[in-house]
Parts: C-alpha cells; sequence; structure tokens
C-alpha cells in the first residue's frame, strides 16, 4: 500500500466516523449561558443591519468561516468544491483541510484545488504544525499556498489527536521557533488554530510573537477529535483512552472570552461547536471577529450544492435578526449587547 493510499484511507474514515458516529465532545459549550440583550426598541429597521467585515484585509460579506475539514481523498473533492462555491457566492470565508497528503502525493492536488470552481473565494490552505518536524520545511508550505491560490495559511496545532492516532506525530518539541521562521518567509498570514480543544491566552500570546497574525480558538463544545481517533482505532482499548479525553478542553464561549480580554487587538476567531446564526452573533460578541462552522457544513456538502448554500443563508438570515433584535446595526456594535 502506498502512502497516498493509507493517507486516503484515513481522510476518508474520518469523514465516515464525523458524519456517522457520535464523537460530539463531552464538554458543553455553553452557549445557553451567554445572553445577549433583547433590545424591544431597536430604533433601526431591519434593513439598516450590516454584517459585511473585513479579517486580515479581505473582505466579507459575512463573519462566517467555513473550518477545515477534508482533503486528500477523492471523496473530498467534490465536497470542496461545493463549499468553495457556496462561500464565493455568499461572499464568506473557506479554509482547506490538511494539505500533508498533497505534500506527499501531487496527483492529491485535484482533491484540494477549489480556485478553478471559485477563483474568487477568501481561501485559506491548511497544515499541522508538528509537520514541521517531520520534513515539512517554508519551501513545501510555500509551495502549498502558491499551488492553491490561497490567501493565507492556517497552521493547526493538535497534540491530543495525534497522542491518540496510531503512529500519529507526537514530537512537538522546538516547533516556535521553525513557526516563526514560517511566518517570516511566507507572504501571506498564518493563522494558527487548535483541533476541538481550545488555546489558552498564554499559547496565543507566544504564537503571536513568533509572527502568527490571527488565532482561531477552536474549542471544545463541537467534534471532539479525540472520540474520533478512538472510533477509528478499531481497537477497544485505544477507544477506551480515547473516551477519557471526550470533555477535554476550554469551551469556545469561555476560550473566546478570556482571548479577547488578555490579547484585544489579536484578529480572533471563535469555532467549535457553533450550530446557527444565535450562536454566531453571542460569538461576536464575546469577541470574535469571525465565527467557524465545521461539521454543519460537512453534512450540507454531502448533500448538495443547494444544501450549502440554503445552510449559509440559514446562517446569515439568523444573525442578522439576532443583530436587529440587540439593535446592534454592525457586527462591531453587537459586542455592546452582551448581557
Amino acid at each position: 500500500m502506498t502512502m497516498a493510499e493509507s493517507t486516503e484511507q484515513r481522510k476518508s474514515r474520518h469523514l465516515d466516523v464525523c458524519l456517522d458516529e457520535d464523537v460530539a465532545s463531552r464538554l458543553d459549550a455553553g452557549w445557553d449561558a451567554v445572553r445577549l440583550r433583547h433590545e424591544a426598541l431597536p430604533e433601526i429597521a431591519l434593513a439598516d443591519v450590516d454584517v459585511s467585515t473585513a479579517f486580515l484585509g479581505l473582505p466579507l460579506r459575512a463573519p462566517i468561516l467555513i473550518s477545515s475539514m477534508t482533503g486528500g481523498t477523492s471523496r473530498a473533492a467534490e465536497i470542496n468544491r461545493r463549499l468553495a462555491r457556496g462561500a464565493e457566492a455568499a461572499g464568506i470565508a473557506f479554509a482547506l483541510g490538511s494539505g500533508r497528503a498533497m505534500l506527499e502525493d501531487d496527483g492529491l492536488r485535484a482533491t484540494f484545488d477549489v480556485r478553478p470552481a471559485a477563483p474568487n473565494v477568501v481561501l485559506f490552505a491548511n497544515l499541522g504544525a508538528v509537520q514541521l518536524n517531520y520534513g515539512v520545511g517554508t519551501d513545501d508550505a510555500r509551495r502549498l499556498v502558491d499551488r492553491l491560490g490561497a490567501n493565507g495559511l492556517y497552521l493547526h496545532l493538535n497534540p491530543l489527536q495525534e497522542a491518540l492516532q496510531a503512529g500519529g506525530d507526537t514530537n512537538f518539541r522546538a516547533l516556535e521557533p521553525k513557526i516563526a521562521a514560517l511566518c517570516a518567509a511566507l507572504d501571506v498570514p498564518v493563522i494558527a488554530k487548535s483541533v476541538g480543544s481550545g488555546i489558552a491566552p498564554s499559547t496565543a500570546a507566544r504564537l503571536l510573537r513568533c509572527g502568527v497574525a490571527a488565532i482561531d480558538v477552536a474549542g471544545a463544545g463541537g467534534t471532539s477529535w479525540a472520540r474520533v481517533e478512538g472510533k477509528r482505532a478499531d481497537d477497544p482499548a485505544r477507544e477506551r483512552i480515547a473516551e477519557a479525553f471526550g470533555d477535554w478542553g476550554y469551551a469556545t464561549p469561555r476560550a473566546t472570552a478570556a482571548l479577547r480580554g488578555a490579547l484585544p487587538d489579536v484578529p480572533l476567531i471563535a469555532s467549535g461547536g457553533i450550530r446557527d446564526g444565535v450562536q454566531i452573533a453571542k460569538a461576536l460578541a464575546l469577541g470574535a471577529d469571525v465565527a467557524g462552522l465545521a461539521l454543519p457544513f460537512l453534512r450540507a456538502a454531502e448533500e448538495s450544492d443547494a444544501a450549502v448554500t440554503g445552510l449559509i443563508d440559514e446562517l446569515v438570515t439568523a444573525l442578522r435578526i439576532a443583530l436587529f433584535v440587540t439593535g446592534s446595526r454592525t457586527v462591531v456594535d453587537v459586542r455592546e449587547a452582551l448581557v
């Protein structure tokens, strides 16, 4: 079996587990505890609400990101194209899954390359930070960004997932200087994100000192990648170990508020367990600039282009109404509506 075939099988199995099995974090994200002021006399019209924004200098018609999910398998090709087409039409951002597979086998490029389908979408490529300790260098990262026509690079931090994955890459030693060198070498911004466990303010500060341009908290409350790896292991003992970490990490609302409080100027994405437009509004109120969603978009993209378009419309409509009934004209104004 070739490395590319092994990677393709693993990526496809990840999709199956996420779609078909219960791999939600056992930690309640706590969105119900986040309350926004209801303004009975908003003194604006719904038509006055403007949800457009800019993130890292990139214009968005709504502060929504389709979070990193997949690539490296033929099944992912159509999923990524559907997501990219929907994102471009709606003016939101889209992040690809880890591009490591493409670096290993350029024949898998078509599973990531969405520019032919969405030439103008705000697009982020993606690599695991730990791969900088496993032979991936700045030239590789630059090649990935250039070949995909990406506007930036996600650098994901997943020590728990790697530790639970059979044969995972667990050498996270001395990554900071390598991250700093990567940030200095690239012509596009680098966004650091967790993988469903969150990022502490002290860690985010270290990443910013390395030159990272933005932080995606990617907190707990949505898909647990510990549980995904446990389900994928086909080993009862390994699954029990993974289940012990089923509530691991920082819940997204608390992590978002903590990061914004500690780092008031950092460009910040909130993701992890966000499922509707009201929760997007709550994330913005807590200090996020953009909100990211993954699993709802994966389910929609498995269905059709129309399902992706419909989901985006639903999210944006609910977000606009949430701003309207808090008396907020813009996505910045809603920060004043947090109770």
